[in-house]
């Protein structure tokens, strides 16, 4: 006979299950909305922490199966005295009853037999941290959720992986789109310049994919040195004449006649420019053209010409002075376009006029009739050339220009200073990028040719993506060869015991081969001039924004730390991601140009060197690692990537300043721990003597630091560290850049910033706040592969045994040496 358990006491915890209370529980259906749809996502990527739930265990969210906690259903794992505790107990019930007791007046007897559920917030909730799981009050339970949810949904969906093959996607179409545009609209940025552009800012231009130089004095006389410059035509191209000369030489004062020639020389450079003013296209023009044509006359090297108004103003803008100025630009077509062969000409097209300002007497100067003369001259003058393209320039940027700021004319027909010094700038550019290459002037800049050190590393990483897909090929046949087959007899598979280790071999081969596409992607974007490059121009937004944006992002994602002693590894790379970050934000808003702004990131910069030194020396201080092993690690990280640009982007070592920096200075660490004594924690922890040891030998290396320079970052330390609850928790999404920090401040000068970081890299072209967007992302990306490729060539390349070591390094330094001796060859 079964002997029946005695009824529980009034008061005790109901231990029957829910499916035994009061007969079967009838499942309820699923609440509608948003958390529900998630619950099958979060199902499917159970992580190790809830693999335990499955059967029952106590898991991280509590005791009984995954699925009941889901619903609401088991245990809390809470503490004595925390809110579930207190729940479970009755202590925390807002209903009478004093303690939570059974004594009079208690109901808890009578409902203690009713059919109940432990309370719940959201039946299909996922389980949330045990903080914010028993927080059963509507707004904080929801906010807790929708925290969780939406961290778990972006994981899920937006993996590394893929965001590394939507970048590869993305960077191939982006490149095939520009490559189909360059031969479309044509390669020569010069047309770009002279024809299209926007103001960024007031007074700031920016022409169509390309980056605009600001011409010194120096600068100008150092291109125009023995040159001829002509302009030819009305009182605008005066305006121009005048403009041009003050770059120059800014001392040059508009005087003079104004309807007469006006001649400027500057002897020390041999450089003369000429006013020539013929106001109407007639026959003077054409005489003074035809002049130069001469086969024994000295030609400009340079003409500017251009004039309508006049003809409108003395003609009272009638038919007839039209059909006569487009007679006299025919016959003066062909004489420009034989100047052209020899020469640079420009036609510079009328500007509109602010037709409220003009005066009684040029009242008949319209923009109807303007445009329609400039419509005369653009149709004769492009089609001056027979069965090819005009070698006559356009000069029709001006009237864009004049567009934005002619409200500013004092009189309606003449521009403001501002936009004659622009399109005075402008010209300098088209005439002197192709003789000064400077690097921050892109326009009419031919692509530099190929080095023989650039050939030779092509035809590396060309051998390597060749080994690599013949290597992939073999080994996907023999795989195939060695495919588990089905048993006939007992329908089961025969699966393989070998489980083949990646070799070294294709480690190598693998790694080169992803190299060399991410290189082949840096020299498209800094050296092929396939895509399009603008200036900076900083505004107070375009850098706070993006400020606020990341520290949004940082606080959305934060973790538990490992451990909470002070300056730990995960609070370290918090920190360089953060100010990496507020580094790429002041790079491309143009932030240098705002004082306090640059004096809080020179401060960000010396913090990020004190992290550097402050990791490695803790590593030495902790393992007492002085190795040679080690030493080579730490140099291949930091170096790998910076020798490689050397030698695809033909840049110099010290270009990259920040490396040789934190190399030197982690040589110094390096130099200092592992000099006699050699002082490490074991040995420290067993005599306190030891400690003053090591403070003497710091002590020593900071008087030497501060013989040299005086510095000061101690503060960020103190602010971060003295709460102990911000010692216990760190951003996830700081650190994770903090990892690649490295590779992130390399990068930038070549796929995300143009022209070693004066400029803007353009993918796509008018629209910025999209292009910021699409090459930010591949920036970051490529970034974080090249950081798991350096870290791949660095097992690969550096073995722990020092004879092998020993080798690769003698090797290492006859590469470089080889490398200087090229070097040598190609510059002489």
């Amino acid at each position: 006979m079964s002997v029946q358990p005695p009824p529980p006491p009034a008061g005790a915890r109901d231990p029957v299950t829910p499916e035994a209370r009061a007969g079967p529980v009838t499942p309820e259906p699923r609440a509608s909305g948003p958390p529900c749809q998630a619950q099958p996502l979060l199902r499917q990527e159970a992580t190790g922490e809830e693999e335990g739930e499955e059967t029952g265990g106590r898991g991280a969210w509590g005791t009984g199966t995954a699925e009941q906690r889901r619903r609401g259903w088991g245990e809390a794992d809470e503490g004595p005295g925390e809110a579930g505790r207190a729940d479970a107990t009755g202590s925390g019930s807002p209903a009478g009853g004093g303690e939570g007791d059974d004594g009079p007046g208690s109901l808890r007897p009578l409902l203690g037999w009713l059919p109940r559920r432990p309370p719940r917030c959201c039946p299909c909730a996922a389980p949330l941290p045990r903080s914010a799981a028993h927080c059963c009050h509507g707004g904080t339970k929801m906010a807790a959720l929708a925290y969780t949810l939406g961290k778990r949904e972006i994981n899920h969906y937006f993996s590394v992986r893929s965001a590394k093959l939507l970048a590869l996607v993305a960077a191939l179409l982006l490149a095939a789109c520009h490559l189909a545009s360059r031969r479309y609209r044509g390669n020569d940025s010069c047309e770009y310049l002279l024809s299209s552009g926007r103001f960024l800012g007031d007074k700031v231009w920016q022409p169509h994919s390309c980056m605009m130089h600001k011409y010194k004095m120096s600068e100008a006389k150092t291109c125009l040195v023995d040159k001829h410059i002509a302009f030819i035509g009305d009182s605008r191209i005066r305006q121009l004449f005048y403009s041009f000369v003050k770059i120059i030489n800014p001392q040059f004062k508009e005087e003079g006649n104004k309807h007469e020639n006006i001649p400027f020389e500057d002897k020390t450079a041999s450089v003369k420019v000429d006013f020539l003013w013929h106001p109407e296209v007639n026959g003077s023009m054409k005489q003074c053209i035809k002049v130069w044509t001469e086969d024994s006359v000295a030609k400009p090297h340079v003409i500017v010409a251009g004039a309508a108004t006049w003809s409108i103003k003395i003609h009272n803008g009638s038919e007839e002075a039209l059909t006569q100025y487009r007679m006299n630009v025919t016959s003066i077509a062909p004489l420009l376009e034989k100047l052209a062969k020899t020469s640079d000409v420009y036609w510079v097209l009328q500007d509109p006029v602010y037709e409220d300002l003009l005066s009684e007497n040029r009242k008949m100067i319209t923009n109807e009739k303007i445009d329609a003369y400039n419509e005369v001259a653009v149709s004769i003058l492009n089609s001056s050339a027979r069965n090819s393209k005009s070698n006559v320039k356009l000069f029709s940027v001006s009237k864009l220009i004049a567009q934005e700021t002619i409200m500013e004319s004092l009189d309606g027909l003449h521009l403001p200073e501002s936009s004659r010094e622009t399109s005075a700038m402008i010209l300098m550019n088209v005439y002197c990028n192709k003789v000064l290459k400077p690097v921050d002037g892109s326009c009419c800049q031919p692509r530099p040719p190929l080095t023989l050190i650039q050939k030779l590393a092509a035809c590396f990483f060309t051998l390597s993506i060749i080994g690599y897909l013949i290597f992939y090929a073999i080994h996907r046949n023999a795989h195939r060869k060695n495919k588990p087959c089905t048993d006939l007899e007992s329908g089961e598979e025969k699966k393989t015991l070998l489980n083949t280790p990646v070799s070294s071999l294709e480690t190598l081969l693998q790694s080169f081969c992803k190299l060399g596409l991410i290189m082949a992607y840096f020299y498209m974007c800094d050296r092929a001039n396939l895509f399009m490059k603008e200036n900076k121009f900083y505004t107070h937004s375009s850098f706070f924004i993006p400020i606020i944006y990341i520290l949004v992002l940082g606080i959305f994602y934060n973790e538990n730390t490992k451990e909470t002693k002070v300056l730990n590894r995960e609070q370290t790379d918090e920190w360089k991601g953060w100010m990496q970050l507020v580094i790429l934000i002041y790079h491309i808003s143009g932030a240098s140009t705002f004082l306090p702004v640059y004096m809080h990131i020179r401060v960000l910069v010396a913090a990020y060197l004190f992290q550097t030194g402050y990791g490695h020396f803790s590593y030495f201080w902790v393992k007492g690692d002085f190795g040679i092993h080690r030493v080579c690690q730490v140099l291949f990280r930091l170096n790998f990537l910076v020798v490689v640009l050397c030698i695809v982007m033909d840049r110099p070592y010290q270009f990259y300043y920040f490396v040789p920096l934190v190399t030197v200075w982690f040589m110094v660490i390096y130099v200092t721990l592992a000099l006699w004594p050699q002082i490490i924690q074991k040995k420290a922890n067993g005599n306190c003597l030891w400690h003053l040891g090591l403070l003497l030998k710091l002590a020593f290396l900071l008087l030497c630091i501060c013989f040299l320079a005086y510095s000061q970052i101690v503060a960020f330390i103190l602010i971060r560290n003295i709460p102990g609850y911000a010692r216990s928790v760190y951003s996830s999404f700081f650190a994770w850049f903090g990892k690649i920090s490295l590779e992130l401040f390399i990068c930038q000068y070549h796929i995300w910033l143009a022209a070693d970081t004066r400029g803007i890299l353009v993918l796509i072209p008018g629209n910025p706040t999209l292009n910021i967007i699409v090459s930010t992302f591949i920036f970051v990306c490529v970034a974080h592969e090249i950081s798991q490729i350096t870290t791949d060539l660095a097992q690969v390349l550096i073995p722990k045994d020092n004879p092998s070591l020993l080798r690769r390094l003698a090797c290492t330094v006859a590469f470089f040496c080889g490398l200087l001796l090229l070097s040598s060859i190609q510059d002489k």
